[in-house]
């Protein structure tokens, strides 16, 4: 079978031939469909790596078909359709007992296509992040940074109906999509300053829920606006990574607010999953817009280079595997 690998050398995106992995009593292999890829951590934790990074972690967004299952499986069949944590390859294994961590499979409705499948790890991430801070029904929520995360905690976000749910980005796509997709202001900072923008619409007073959802070099300047952008009292939810650097902090600004960082919420993962799974069925969170490019498998080192070199225009780039 053939996989992604990342060895020594900066953006050195790579195919290799392996064998098919074999698996435990308790594990499921899967033919890989579609696979996502993750610009913040496969971009900045990744490719912009020089020292070689281990192939099972190069991707986690994955959907397939059920290609056999361990003598002990009962719940998956082979022929099943499937999400699986699980990195960008042919042939992917599943942990049927792992439901919370990597290799975490869980079964792909048949009204749920193959590419929203993909993306389903990474929007249950973002049903589980608007869950972690709870806001009153007149509240502002700002959404910093509308990127793939950005953009899916957003719509998760749409469920406890803030008085206004801004979005803040510098790129014009992803302004467009923010304002598609259910956000009230989408605001282009690179036309206008973000704080002052978020301050003019809250009359002065800031919001009461700042989500910091920019990663990688940026997100020390979001790390800093998020702070100016909180009102007294509320809460500067951190999900981002891969700022390069310790990230700002500042007493005067954060004095009589809270800071909260990752997910906090009281879902297990078969429910975050399942929930996310009926969010996408409804149409409450919708994947098919942010999908920009779709390669073959075997051009994944384009892939890459596309993300990385024009962010304006790409954001959901996935590889096809059949």
């Amino acid at each position: 079978m053939i996989r992604v690998i990342k060895p020594e050398g900066f953006g050195n995106i790579q195919l290799e031939e392996v064998p098919v992995p074999q698996i435990s009593e308790r594990q499921v292999l899967v033919r890989n469909h579609t696979t996502l890829i993750s610009r913040g951590s496969e971009l900045f934790a990744r490719y912009n790596q020089e020292q070689p990074v281990d192939a099972s972690i190069m991707g986690y967004s994955a959907a397939g078909v059920v290609e056999a299952v361990g003598s002990a499986v009962t719940e998956f069949h082979p022929g099943d359709r499937v999400t699986v944590v699980a990195p960008h390859a042919e042939y992917v294994v599943g942990d049927v007992d792992n439901p919370t961590g990597a290799r975490f499979v869980i079964r792909l409705p048949d009204d749920i296509p193959f590419e929203a499948g993909a993306f389903l790890p990474l929007a249950t991430g973002g049903v589980e992040w608007a869950a972690s801070v709870p806001a009153a029904d007149d509240a502002t929520v700002v959404i910093l940074g509308q990127g793939l995360v950005g953009s899916l905690v957003m719509q998760a976000w749409r469920e406890y109906a803030p008085q206004q749910l801004i979005t803040v980005d510098a790129l014009p796509l992803r302004c467009h999509l923010s304002r598609e997709l259910g956000a009230s202001v989408a605001i282009n900072a690179a036309e206008e300053d973000p704080v002052q923008a978020v301050k003019r619409l809250t009359g002065g007073k800031g919001a009461a829920v700042v989500v910091d959802c920019v990663g990688g070099n940026a997100g020390l300047r979001s790390f800093e606006q998020a702070q100016e952008m909180v009102a007294r009292r509320g809460v500067l939810h951190l999900i981002a990574l891969y700022q390069g650097g310790p990230l700002p902090l500042y007493s005067s600004r954060i004095m009589d607010r809270t800071i909260v960082a990752g997910r906090h919420h009281g879902m297990t993962g078969q429910q975050a999953y399942e929930r996310t799974i009926g969010k996408l069925q409804r149409g409450e969170i919708r994947v098919e817009p942010l999908i920009t490019h779709r390669f073959p498998f075997r051009d994944a080192k384009a892939a890459f280079d596309l993300l990385w070199e024009q962010p304006g225009e790409a954001l959901g780039v996935l590889l096809e595997w059949t």
